[in-house]
């Protein structure tokens, strides 16, 4: 193959991802230039803040430019380098974008890491990822659970989720997920371990949430914000912690909608909400990962990848993660 294929940006969604979003051009495969690699992505991340990112307003990355390549993180192989850390055939992930060669490091502007031997390159984006090092820390340093406690978190069978629920039960939590489906509930409870699991589309979620959790909750780690998060707010217990991790339910909304009706329990109850993101952690994602490998050696952590195939179906496979068609970490395989 000697062309490069790249996604651009070509206009801000207003609600979900369109065709009339992106453009494809296809551009000669780049040569590396000094302390540079080139890398052959094979697999895509598609996250819910890739939603975020297409915002043209401040936030804690710049928003993706209209004619760029759509950012996303990625995993590939090095195809040819003169960079000393990057050798051919070295597996790197990074925040590779939406094509299918990317240039690392050097004047590309673009950091990398590398994948260590035996480590699957689409585990590098999930479960030693970005993935499962914002659960490990959305869990243990923001919520900072203790054992014998009750955590629920939302967005249950995502990527992020998913771990979340599991990292809480190696801590000792009673764990309770919601999700949207039947199949993804018995999912978490069958196969990962939860307590209890709520179908949010089944009924009243705060009644379903007293029932599930009859001592209340101690810690809600949040992915979808609205509705659920109201519910999570009337059935906090005194000097609760709320992780805010993301807010999936209103990344697609055109206007501003009315905040949660409960923000008083944060008062009366003595809460604690605190919003992070993966990258104030970057310092420590080792440490995150050797401990993501150590319980997945011992059996207590469970991954699990939905895989969209062909490069082309990014802008279309995006969507799933804001209709709920994805169960586990999301990626494209080129």
């Amino acid at each position: 193959m000697t062309v490069n294929r790249k996604i651009l940006l070509a206009q801000r969604p207003q609600r979900m991802f369109t065709d009339a979003c992106f453009a494809i051009v296809e551009e000669p495969i780049p040569e590396p230039g000094d302390g540079e690699a080139v890398v052959r992505v094979e697999y895509l991340s598609l996250d819910p803040a890739m939603r975020g990112w297409v915002r043209d307003e401040r936030s804690y990355l710049p928003p993706v430019q209209l004619g760029e390549v759509m950012r996303s993180g990625g995993a590939g192989r090095v195809v040819a380098s003169r960079h000393p850390l990057f050798p051919v055939g070295a597996g790197v992930m990074g925040m590779l974008g939406w094509q299918e060669y990317a240039v690392i490091g050097g004047s590309s502007g673009v950091r990398a890491n590398p994948v260590p031997d035996g480590v699957d390159l689409i585990d590098s984006l999930s479960l030693f990822g970005s993935t499962g090092v914002t659960a490990y820390f959305g869990v243990l340093d923001v919520g900072q659970p203790k054992a014998g406690e009750t955590f629920v978190v939302s967005g249950a069978a995502g990527g992020v989720g998913s771990i979340a629920g599991q990292i809480a039960k190696i801590v000792g939590c009673r764990v309770v997920g919601i999700a949207g489906t039947k199949e993804k509930c018995s999912w978490v409870v069958d196969e990962l371990g939860f307590d209890a699991c709520i179908d949010y589309k089944a009924g009243d979620v705060a009644e379903a949430l007293r029932d599930a959790c009859p001592r209340g909750v101690d810690v809600y780690f949040d992915n979808v914000g609205g509705d659920i998060l109201d519910a999570a707010l009337q059935t906090m217990n005194d000097f609760g912690r709320i992780v805010a991790c993301g807010m999936i339910s209103r990344y697609n909304d055109s206007e501003l909608s009315p905040g949660p009706e409960h923000m008083t329990n944060i008062v009366t109850r003595r809460l604690r909400m605190q919003g992070f993101i993966v990258i104030d952690f970057l310092a420590r994602f080792a440490e995150a990962a050797m401990q993501l490998a150590v319980w997945a050696g011992e059996g207590r952590l469970t991954n699990r990848v939905h895989v969209v195939d062909g490069f082309l179906s990014a802008p279309t496979a995006i969507n799933l993660l804001f209709d709920g068609g994805n169960i586990g970490k999301l990626v494209v395989k080129i």
